[in-house]
């Protein structure tokens, strides 16, 4: 990743590729003593408390491997620059109570936006992981313009909502998927005027923070790994169903992109089920797919989220028929994903209704369990399935500038 050495207050720069940042997330939390890391060791204690909510410097000593003096330091650094906060004394056993330290919330804040093929999302988060706020607009095929809009509607709203204080948001990221100018089913004219767009300078005068910017798929796995608070699930295979199907692939915390930057491109995998040349597992497996059978059985897909309200028997039929369509063209695919890579999980993530998310999952985890393989991963829906880019995109500055990366300790330890 990137590095800032001065996480407060934020400054405005230049768009940051995230592919051209090292992806990789906190799987220990040892801090060091290596002379040029205390940027490193400061990102360091602030994820430990993060992930604890509320410790005792002794803890937090115990559980990096860093002296108390420097534990001193470091806490009272982080004190004055409002990220965390005393909170009271732990009354525990004989002598002085040891001083709780626990983080603070308002310290700083991202902001999160997706711009996919059918809906847009912002998403504020703070310190915390928390929500703060959040808005979407469903519109086919958005125009530059119609995303500019979209943040003019509903970016101050949301900034209210969420009582940010402007002045600690450490910046925006932003999720869209690969390959805009790729053709969908219904898809208008017009969306290739995203084709040459400057993102960073179509909206700064809108969000004038320092942005970031990843696949939507990469934006989601990244903020389910670093939501993952019991880090039970270093190693994941995530799907990501919107307009189209993307995946990410994360090893022992390690976003793996490939040598082109395209790793995770289960979508465009041939589909033999579908019988029909040509055919990918995207053309089924997704939104834009379920619409065109929902169209041609005479049904509109408004929002993802009415799906299943009432009780029409063909629409049922319908998505029955998807399902069980969907399992069967990406049985295989998970398959190689497990003999290859051995995920711990396979997530699921996208615009589903829960219900919806979780007959597909279990249907998946049926079918995985009439396959003979070395090992089985757990298939579940990701922790923050609904407006998972936005909610991951909104996390990529806090990796960028608050949290520890290996990337972070070997710059510290050059000369």
């Amino acid at each position: 990743m990137m590095r800032s050495t001065q996480p407060m207050p934020p400054e405005r720069g230049p768009a940051i590729e995230a592919h051209s940042r090292d992806s990789r997330l906190s799987r220990g939390l040892s801090g060091t003593n290596l002379e040029r890391a205390g940027d490193y060791n400061l990102r360091t204690v602030l994820q430990v408390i993060r992930l604890h909510r509320e410790m005792t410097r002794i803890a937090i000593a115990n559980q990096t491997g860093l002296t108390p003096p420097t534990i001193a330091n470091i806490t009272g650094r982080l004190i004055e620059m409002g990220l965390i906060r005393t909170a009271g004394r732990l009354h525990r056993g004989r002598g002085q109570p040891a001083l709780k330290i626990e983080l603070c919330p308002d310290g700083a804040f991202g902001i999160g936006l997706t711009i996919d093929r059918d809906h847009l999302a912002i998403a504020i988060l703070d310190l915390c992981g928390t929500v703060r706020a959040r808005a979407t607009r469903e519109i086919a095929f958005a125009t530059p313009d119609d995303v500019l809009a979209f943040i003019g509607d509903t970016l101050e709203p949301a900034l209210v909502e969420g009582q940010v204080d402007r002045s600690r948001v450490l910046g925006v990221g932003v999720a869209m998927p690969d390959g805009v100018d790729r053709s969908l089913p219904n898809q208008t004219r017009g969306y290739d005027a995203w084709n040459g767009v400057d993102t960073a300078a179509l909206l700064a005068p809108l969000l004038p923070w320092p942005m970031y910017r990843d696949n939507d798929a990469a934006a989601a796995a990244l903020g389910e790994a670093q939501h993952d608070h019991d880090f039970a699930c270093p190693s994941f295979f995530y799907l990501l169903i919107t307009a189209g199907l993307g995946g990410g692939l994360v090893i022992d915390r390690t976003y793996h992109r490939g040598a082109h930057r395209r790793s995770g491109e289960i979508g465009l995998i041939p589909d033999p089920t579908a019988g029909r040349p040509g055919a990918i597992v995207q053309d089924t497996v997704s939104l834009a797919g379920l619409e065109v059978r929902l169209k041609a059985a005479g049904y509109r897909l408004d929002s993802p989220e009415t799906l299943g309200d009432g009780d029409d028997p063909m629409l049922c039929a319908v998505i029955d028929q998807w399902i069980e369509d969907s399992i069967a063209a990406l049985l295989q695919p998970i398959v190689a994903v497990t003999t290859l890579f051995d995920p711990h999980a396979i997530l699921i993530g996208g615009r589903l209704p829960d219900w919806l998310l979780q007959r597909l999952t279990q249907g998946l985890s049926d079918a995985l369990a009439g396959v003979e393989l070395p090992a089985r991963p757990a298939i579940r829906p990701a922790r923050r399935a609904q407006d998972a880019p936005a909610v991951g995109a909104a996390m990529l500055p806090f990796m960028d500038r608050l949290l520890p990366s290996d990337s972070i300790l070997i710059q510290a330890g050059r000369g």
